[in-house]
């Protein structure tokens, strides 16, 4: 049997109620947290809404969200066997599942 990683994530929208769902990723060691998001969004919930530009040479630091309750960056997490609890960040105002606004309030454009 292939080791796994069971990824409890809390998910919700601004203004809603929250709920956890949990999904089992394939674990290889090395990959990230970030890889077994992305996982997710690609084999089994396209809906996931998760923030990311790895393009930025791991700079970004868009990709924060909290892992057994301290904040990580999830590109540079190591995912682990067993299970992983992850939220998105208390102290920011939630978009959607693990996306946070990072704008202040005054820089964000309005509608």
């Amino acid at each position: 049997m292939k080791p796994i990683a069971r990824l409890h994530i809390q998910r919700g929208e601004s203004g809603g109620s929250s709920r956890v769902e949990t999904y089992e990723v394939p674990f290889e060691p090395g990959n990230s947290v970030l890889d077994g998001l992305r996982w997710i969004r690609a084999a089994h919930d396209p809906t996931l809404a998760i923030r990311f530009s790895c393009i930025n040479a791991n700079a970004c630091k868009e990709c924060m969200m909290e892992l057994e309750g301290k904040v990580i960056y999830a590109c540079t997490a190591r995912l682990r066997e067993g299970d992983m609890h992850i939220a998105p960040l208390h102290n920011k105002e939630l978009v959607q599942d693990l996306v946070t606004e990072i704008a202040p309030s005054d820089e964000r454009l309005k509608p």
